[in-house]
């Protein structure tokens, strides 16, 4: 979208379909250059001026649409779309796609194998907290996760709610192997600030960088 007039994303934004089909190709393009196999497909903000009670029937038609577009384009580049729930609490009181729950029933009116949840455990912490059990429920349909910590935005071992050693143990119980993405604003000098991560490979037996002590 154009971010100079307020857009963040289209996906669900009803006239902008053409705009929409566009940006995706251009995303498209970049990822095969890069070599990114997953594209974040934005929902898009409620139009300014609207009540969103009254506009969200038609959003979730034009997002229903614009995702099985997505898929069947994305799946020809054997590539898959994530849908990423923002609180509309703190962050962008305007955005359409605000729970993981909202997010599953979507997902599931699409049928489309290739869609998958971005889970950042920021914005769930704030719209709904009860991390564990919405880890375990929404877990088959997570293609990505991110965190960091609330209500900062900062490291995982800044001040905050979260207990981040706890969440990780869950994902490794639960088998994730994908990503984690450090979505975060770091308080101070980047490496610096990625001490929480070296603990935690020491905490593993791994050496920095992941790699086994065993092994080497």
């Amino acid at each position: 979208g154009d971010q100079e007039v307020g857009e963040m994303g289209l996906a669900a934004v009803p006239g902008r379909q053409p705009a929409f089909r566009q940006g995706l190709a251009a995303a498209v393009q970049y990822a095969k250059e890069v070599g990114c196999p997953r594209i974040h497909v934005m929902a898009g903000r409620v139009p300014l001026g609207a009540d969103r009670a009254v506009v969200a029937g038609k959003m979730e038609t034009t997002f229903i649409e614009n995702l099985r577009y997505a898929a069947d384009l994305l799946a020809q580049e054997d590539m898959i779309g994530l849908v990423e729930p923002i609180n509309n609490r703190i962050t962008d009181p305007r955005y359409y796609l605000n729970t993981p729950h909202q997010a599953a029933a979507i997902l599931e009116k699409v049928g489309r194998p290739n869609l998958k949840l971005q889970l950042d455990l920021f914005h769930c912490q704030i719209m709904d907290g009860n991390l564990s059990h919405n880890l375990e429920t929404y877990f088959p349909l997570t293609g990505h996760i991110q965190i960091a910590q609330v209500p900062g935005r900062h490291e995982p071992d800044s001040p905050g709610e979260l207990n981040f050693p706890y969440l990780f143990k869950l994902l490794e119980s639960l088998s994730y192997n994908g990503y984690v993405g450090c979505e975060y604003a770091p308080k101070g000098d980047t490496l610096e600030g990625l001490g929480w991560l070296r603990s935690y490979w020491e905490s593993r037996g791994l050496q920095h960088g992941g790699t086994s002590k065993a092994t080497e």
